[in-house]
């Protein structure tokens, strides 16, 4: 998951972007029919001049552009978004329009190798039943889900999938694992994470997440299989480009992202290819000439 902080237009239910993306809050239809109403929800008051609520609400449009209340919840809001706090699952209600809000996550799907599968906006919350949902597009059927999804809740999507939804498909083909850099903050007690989604299980139950290495000097040592912390990588790359993405349109944003991600996944796929290419050779030159044919298997 990435912060994501492109607005969407105030009016709920409207997909339309905003007619101004600097300082607007509503699309080109809702402007035109809220342009002298009342910013506030259910009011359709006419608003006073150099106002943007009625003379009952005088004192809410104070609040808000003179004493900076509403910038200082925004800005604690962001604040427990990026510190990871519990209660930071869905953006809260308002009761006005006084600013556009913003589109509440964006989510990526990527290939351990950090090539990006699919991307998309959630726009309101990032709960367990929008991630299954999510997942549940991406993969339609049993035969193309991958045998592990990592992600950071990954003990509550498995717990909701339990309570609420049909297990029994998804547990035939897919664990869900939480990635390594969250399951160290994950509760020790919670018995269920520690159980099914541990990243590297030294209990032979995924044997396929944990490899056997030598160091140099011969010492055996674990290693996970995977990179589990591709998505977080791929975050930590965007969160640089940031300041391009704040105020852009919706559509802008879309655009750019896809451009950006396509130009990040080339460099990937061209390692993917030198690798396997070089793992072709080696393969080639460790094959005797005694007429048995070697088949690579990828």
């Amino acid at each position: 998951m990435a912060l994501l902080w492109v607005q969407l237009t105030a009016f709920e239910n409207c997909s339309e972007p905003l007619k101004n993306a600097h300082t607007g809050v509503f699309c080109i239809r809702h402007e035109s029919q809220h342009k002298n109403l009342c910013r506030m929800k259910d009011c359709y008051n006419q608003k006073e001049e150099r106002s943007k609520t009625c003379v009952n609400h005088r004192q809410r449009w104070y609040n808000h552009s003179v004493l900076g209340i509403q910038r200082i919840i925004r800005r604690t809001e962001q604040e427990g978004l990026l510190n990871g706090l519990p209660n930071a699952t869905t953006t809260p209600a308002h009761d006005n329009y006084f600013v556009a809000p913003c589109f509440y996550c964006f989510e990526t799907i990527c290939a351990p190798c950090g090539v990006v599968i699919v991307w998309a906006i959630f726009v309101k919350a990032e709960g367990e039943s929008q991630i299954i949902d999510f997942l549940e597009f991406v993969y339609p059927t049993p035969n193309v889900r991958p045998g592990y999804v990592c992600i950071d809740k990954a003990c509550m999507v498995l717990r909701h999938l339990i309570t609420s939804r049909d297990w029994n498909i998804w547990k035939t083909t897919t664990r869900f694992v939480v990635d390594s850099f969250h399951y160290i903050n994950h509760r020790v007690g919670d018995y269920l994470c520690r159980k099914f989604c541990n990243p590297s299980p030294l209990n032979g139950s995924a044997p396929n997440l944990i490899l056997v290495e030598r160091d140099a000097e011969g010492n055996p040592h674990y290693k996970q299989a995977f990179n589990t912390q591709a998505c977080e990588q791929l975050n930590a790359w965007l969160e640089g480009f940031q300041s391009i993405h704040n105020r852009m349109t919706v559509d802008n944003f879309n655009w750019t992202t896809h451009a950006m991600l396509f130009i990040h996944t080339q460099p990937v796929l061209m390692k993917q290819s030198i690798k396997q290419t070089q793992i072709t050779n080696t393969n080639d030159n460790n094959v005797e000439d005694d007429g048995i044919e070697l088949d690579c298997v990828e």
